[in-house]
């Protein structure tokens, strides 16, 4: 039995690893089934247009980018067509409730007039809290797309030259960072609300700039904050990305093919941290709203008269519990508007960040 020679059928169907033998099954052409198999099921989508499918089917996001146009209509359209201003003061109108009309408005009511209804009230002087809060709502929005857009600006160009050269050069921006990290914000804004007050206003004098006198220094002043010392948080983050993207093997490709400095920083990394930039910028956004609000609150935002959600919630504190709406109102829009856009960040980042694809 030991000496018997070991017998091969290469017939069977039944597979064996230590033959050498060719199943001629495996060369029979293939079948229409088989062919359907190999099929590609949908044509090949951009970045954009796939990443804008995906956040179609984030209820979630959808929602929130609705509220958010909303919000942008409610601050920049309605206002358009409502009947009073934000600065307009209505004699025999003052502090008046919600859907309350002054005897001189009724009067002109009785006589056949039309007279829209103060849909928040008014305040101390007579003007329409509705009004004021659209105004606020365009002031707060404002001010947080500017001062996003300055952050992506310079945050995402310094991180990245910073990550794409490394060494020295890297130490050195980086130490940078480190260090307006330890600057209080605060403080800077405070001086420089002092100390640029007369040359601003000076400067919108003489140049005809007269919208520096109607937003004021304090809101110029914050502007300047922004672009010095918030965009070292976007400028890590750029750097992380770029640090990871410079070793891909289409980087050295880029190099070996002879292209500058600028164009691989410009086509090839930032476009490639383009998920990580939108998802931060829209979250910047709130953030800066926030910002704005709360030195509004202290009294170093926009000036008077024009409104801030923040200005209107600080006056609102003095008659809160006498006429509790005029601090609902701007702390409600500010919260709704701060919501939105981080959910919308979120949804953009699910939608947009390679890394999360299923």
């Amino acid at each position: 039995m030991k000496n018997m020679p070991l017998k091969i059928d290469i017939n069977s169907d039944k597979s064996l690893p230590l033959t050498f033998h060719l199943n001629p099954e495996d060369f029979l052409p293939a079948e229409e089934e088989e062919k359907q198999e190999l099929v590609v099921m949908r044509e090949s989508v951009s970045f954009w247009s796939d990443g804008l499918r995906r956040f179609r089917k984030n209820k979630l996001a959808m929602a929130s980018l609705f509220v958010v146009i909303f919000m942008l209509i409610f601050a920049f359209i309605i206002p358009m067509f409502y009947p009073y201003n934000y600065y307009q003061q209505i004699r025999g109108s003052e502090a008046l409730a919600p859907f309350e009309y002054s005897e001189k408005e009724l009067a002109a009511k009785e006589a056949g007039e039309k007279i829209f209804p103060h849909v928040l009230g008014t305040d101390t002087l007579g003007r329409d809290i509705m009004a004021r809060v659209m105004m606020g709502s365009r002031i707060s929005i404002l001010v947080g797309i500017v001062a996003s857009s300055i952050i992506l600006i310079i945050g995402s160009v310094y991180g990245a030259i910073s990550g794409y050269f490394g060494g020295w050069v890297d130490t050195i921006m980086m130490r940078v960072v480190d260090m307006i990290y330890t600057v209080p914000d605060i403080l800077i804004i405070i001086l420089l609300s002092v100390t640029l007050k007369y040359p601003l206003q000076n400067l919108a004098t003489k140049a005809g700039f007269a919208w520096i006198n109607r937003v004021g220094v304090g809101l110029i002043s914050i502007f300047i904050v922004f672009s010095m010392l918030y965009w070292v948080g976007m400028a890590r983050i750029v750097r992380g990305q770029v640090l990871a993207l410079k070793e891909l093997e289409y980087v050295s490709a880029a190099k070996a093919l002879g292209a500058s400095h600028k164009r691989i920083i410009r086509k090839h990394l930032l476009t490639n941290c383009i998920g990580t930039l939108i998802v931060t910028t829209t979250l910047q956004i709130p953030a800066s709203i926030f910002t704005e609000s709360f030195l509004s609150f202290l009294g170093l935002g926009v000036s008077a008269p024009m409104p801030s959600l923040g200005s209107l919630a600080a006056t609102a504190i003095d008659g809160i519990y006498s006429y509790p709406y005029r601090l609902f109102a701007p702390a409600v829009t500010i919260s709704i508007i701060i919501l939105a856009f981080n959910l919308l960040g979120d949804g953009l980042r699910d939608a947009f960040d390679p890394k999360l694809k299923n």
